[in-house]
């Protein structure tokens, strides 16, 4: 998996890790939820670490689409080649905004985890915590540099919040 990241030939880019980075961590949620008995905090850790790891490949996806659209974009206008980019852009934002928020569910459910968890996993889920906070940022940095979102657009403030809530994530001590 390393070497496809280090890869110039392999779309997957730092969305597809901050996607990967939150599955990991929804895994570590939940083993724990899971050795304290709570099957339905362990499900929904499940639920959130598939989706993020379909994520990771979506998003490799939707860069590359965007990538190859801004590739063929020239000088002089074209309405339906316009028309794609943007589209492929817009694609390329969304998929990290979902990464984003389903990576604050994860810090979520492991605030809510860690409470409940045997003492020797603690440890583990206060760092799922931090982990996905990191993947969080990172997907939210993402919605905010794409070319088709402006500082006012729904996604960016959906982003600033989820790199709010990631901050402060980060900021509690372990």
């Amino acid at each position: 998996m390393l070497e496809a990241f280090a890869s110039t030939a392999n779309p997957a880019s730092a969305g597809s890790a901050a996607a990967l980075t939150g599955a990991m961590s929804a895994a570590l949620v939940a083993k724990a939820a899971r050795a304290a008995g709570e099957e339905a905090a362990a499900s929904q850790a499940i639920a959130l670490a598939i989706k993020l790891e379909r994520l990771a490949g979506i998003d490799a996806d939707a860069l590359a689409e965007a990538r190859l659209a801004l590739a063929e974009a020239d000088v002089g206008g074209d309405p339906r080649r316009d028309f794609r980019l943007g589209l492929s852009l817009s694609r390329a934002a969304a998929v990290p905004l979902d990464v984003a928020e389903a990576c604050v569910d994860v810090i979520d459910l492991a605030r809510l985890v860690a409470g409940i968890s045997p003492d020797d996993l603690v440890p583990d889920v206060r760092a799922a915590g931090s982990l996905a906070a990191a993947g969080a940022r990172a997907a939210a940095h993402l919605v905010e540099v794409n070319l088709s979102v402006g500082s006012d657009d729904p996604r960016a403030q959906r982003a600033r919040e989820a790199a709010r809530r990631a901050a402060a994530e980060l900021s509690a001590p372990l």
